[in-house]
This record gives structure tokens, C-alpha cells and sequence, in this order.
């Protein structure tokens, strides 16, 4: 913090001279000589880079064999790291332990890469990708604590299941009705079922570590995200019209188990964490599963697929008033508004020729983003709630836990 803005707030009377003491003393002593990290920072990326230059200069002197064994020594070396230091490293230093799971999971990924390189193998993206997982996932969900290790493990499932699902969709073009179109929809809904295994596990760390308990929330969000963002992809497609495209969505029957299957993702996250924030999110997920087979029923029917988008966003709307989540509020009215623009350019695409129909959509336009400032300033949850809710349902929930015990 600047110590401008405590001499500012001092000057207009919000703290008292004490308080501005104590303050201008706390951030000279934990003050960042941020200027002085960016030149280490500079000094290790050239070292850095520097080391990346020679070793690609003599890339092709190296043994292939000898590239591999340096390459799993590494994952060796930093997998020890992990187990012998990471405790440590996580109560003194929690970004540097993360850094060391982060380095250690990017070194398993690229060994495929470089072991196919030295042999001159190919083969689908999706298998390294899931041999990966199976290998790495569960070192990371066991240690993991941070954003950028959740999104590691969450992103590299999304990304497998859809190479498998579009490799098996060039395989089987002229196969319409194989049931390997079933199985890579089920494979494609997958990471929707990190929802319910983060909002299993949240409960379980409560009591623990702070930062794990965070972790397990951050994956529950990005199953949620997965869900809700899954959704509104195929009320987009459903309004184009282009949602019973097998190449890239797959057959009808794939529509329905993705539906299905999500919905039951959303009462297992109902089940897991029953108190109100939990109930909300397992009903974010369901309407989302709810929403693709309505997408699905009304493809090519533009206004139709409209509202079932619109829908689909109220009620996250909805849920996030009930569990006072604002931010989502606020995104879920923008989407909206978003919506219903895009929504008045479609209804009057035959009048925008004319000068009359750029007005009205203009004027549409004006009217809607007034209307949502107006629905967001009104009824928004305070941003205190969000943690007031947070921190009630999870003491509801730890006492209820105890009771079942």
C-alpha cells in the first residue's frame, strides 16, 4: 500500500494519528523492494535463457538416450523435492512449493513429447495427455493449494476428454450410430464431476490448512464453470442451428447422456455440501445439464434457443442472490444484457438495412444496459455477504458433519 493514500486518509480525518503510525510503520517494515526482484528476476531468466540457448544449439549432438535420462532425472529430482520438502516449503513459502508441483507436473507432460521425439513415435493428443493424468493428477490433488495447480489439473482433463471425443469423431463419420459416440460423450462430461469431488473434499479440509480448503473450492468452481460454460455453448450453437453437427457435438443420443449426466453431477454437488452455498451450485449444475437438452430439443429455433440461454442465466442469477454471491450477480446480469442485444440485432436483422432499424436496435440497446445497471445496483447482495455466507455454511456444515458422526 502507498503510504500516499494512509497520509491522505490521515489528512481527512478516517484514522488517527496512532493508527497512521502504527500503519506507515507496519508497510516500511513489510515492504517488497520490488524494483530490486525484477533485476534478480532478469539476472535468473537470462541465466535461464541462456542455459535454453545452449542446450538447443547442440540439441542434435545430444544422444537421444541421454536427452531422456537427463529429461526423467529431473522428474525424479523434483518429485523427491515435493515429497522431502514440500511440507516445509508450503508453510514457509506456499508459492514456492506450488512453483515446485507446477515444474514437476509441466516436466511429466513434455517427457511424452520428448520420448516420442527421440523415437520417432506419434500417436492421438489424448493418450500422453491421459497417461499424464492417471500419472501426475492425483500428486497434484493431494498437494495442491493453489489456482494455478487446480487449473493445471482441471484444464488438462477438459483438454484430454475433447481429444478423445474429436478423435473418435473422425474415426467414426460414416458410423453414426456406434456406441463409441455414447462413450466419448460420457468421457467429454468428466471434469463436470470435479463439482462434486471439490465440494466432497472442501468439508474435509475444513479444519485443516486454510489453502487446501481453498484449493478443493477452486476445483468445485471450475467443474461448475466447465458446466455452466458447456451450456451456454449449446444454446449458442442451438440459436445458429448448427448444434446437431456430429463431427464436433456427436450424435443425439451423446446430447442427452451429456445432459443427463451433468444434471446428476449437480445433486451429487447437493449431496456432498448440503448447506445453501452448496445446494446453489449443485443447482447451477443441474439447470445447466436441464438447459443443453432444452438447446438440444429446440436447435435451429432461434428465439427458442434464446430462452432457454436466458433461463439458464436467471437462474444463475437467482441462485446467486439466494447464496449472496455478487460478483456472480453481476456477471450473470451482463450476460444477459449481452444476450438480449445480440437477441434484438437478430429480430431486426431484416429492418437493419433500413435507418429506422439502426435506431430502434440502438434504442434497444440503451434500454437494456440501462435496465441492467439498474437490476444490478438494486439488487446485487452486498459484497460482505459472499464471505458471511461462506463462513455460516461452513460452520453449519462442519456441525452437522459432527452430529452424523
Amino acid at each position: 500500500m502507498s503510504t500516499r493514500k494512509i497520509n491522505e486518509w490521515h489528512a481527512a480525518g478516517l484514522i488517527d494519528a496512532d493508527t497512521h503510525a502504527r500503519l506507515i510503520h507496519y508497510e516500511a517494515e513489510n515492504s517488497r523492494p520490488l524494483a530490486l526482484w525484477a533485476v534478480f528476476g532478469i539476472g535468473a531468466l537470462t541465466i535461464g535463457l541462456g542455459l535454453i540457448s545452449v542446450v538447443a544449439a547442440n540439441w542434435e549432438d545430444i544422444p537421444g538416450q541421454t536427452r531422456l535420462a537427463i529429461h526423467l532425472a529431473l522428474i525424479i529430482a523434483a518429485l523427491a523435492a515435493v515429497f522431502m520438502r514440500g511440507a516445509s516449503l508450503a508453510k514457509m513459502w506456499p508459492w514456492a512449493n506450488e512453483a515446485l508441483l507446477f515444474v514437476a507436473a509441466i516436466l511429466g507432460l513434455t517427457f511424452f513429447g520428448h520420448l516420442g521425439q527421440v523415437y520417432q513415435t506419434t500417436s492421438p493428443l489424448w493418450k500422453p495427455l491421459a497417461t499424464w493424468l492417471v500419472l501426475f493428477a492425483p500428486l497434484l490433488l493431494l498437494k495442491g493449494r493453489s489456482w494455478l495447480i487446480a487449473a493445471c489439473v482441471v484444464g488438462g482433463a477438459i483438454y484430454a476428454a475433447w481429444e478423445y471425443n474429436w478423435a473418435v469423431h473422425s474415426l467414426l463419420r460414416s458410423e453414426a450410430s456406434s456406441p463409441l459416440y455414447l462413450w466419448s460423450a460420457a468421457v467429454t462430461c468428466l471434469p463436470v464431476l470435479f463439482a462434486p469431488l471439490g465440494a466432497w473434499m472442501r468439508l474435509r479440509n475444513t479444519n485443516q490448512d486454510g489453502m487446501r480448503e481453498g484449493f478443493w473450492r477452486r476445483i468445485e468452481q471450475m467443474g461448475l464453470i466447465y458446466a455452466v460454460g458447456g451450456a451456454t455453448l449449446y444454446c449458442i450453437a442451438a440459436s445458429a442451428g448448427v448444434l446437431g453437427s456430429e463431427e464436433v457435438f456427436g450424435s443425439n443420443g451423446g446430447h442427452i447422456l451429456r445432459a443427463v449426466l451433468t444434471m446428476v453431477a449437480g445433486v451429487l454437488v447437493i449431496l456432498a455440501r448440503p448447506g445453501s452455498s452448496g445446494q446453489m451450485s449443485g443447482a447451477i449444475i443441474a439447470g445447466a445439464g436441464l438447459s443443453a437438452a432444452l438447446a438440444f430439443a429446440f436447435d435451429g429455433v432461434d428465439v427458442l434457443a434464446a430462452l432457454v440461454f436466458l433461463g439458464l442465466w436467471a437462474g444463475i442469477g437467482a441462485a446467486a442472490l439466494f447464496a449472496g454471491w455478487r460478483g456472480v450477480f453481476q456477471v450473470s446480469v451482463a450476460v444477459i444484457a449481452l444476450r438480449l442485444i445480440v437477441l434484438s440485432f437478430e429480430l431486426a436483422s431484416d429492418l437493419l438495412l433500413s435507418g429506422f432499424g439502426l435506431i430502434l436496435s440502438g434504442v434497444m440497446i440503451l434500454m437494456i444496459a440501462w435496465g441492467a445497471v439498474r437490476v444490478s445496483r438494486e439488487y446485487a447482495p452486498r459484497g460482505d455477504l459472499a464471505g458471511v455466507e461462506r463462513d455460516a455454511d461452513r460452520d453449519a456444515e462442519t456441525d452437522a458433519e459432527g452430529d452424523a458422526e
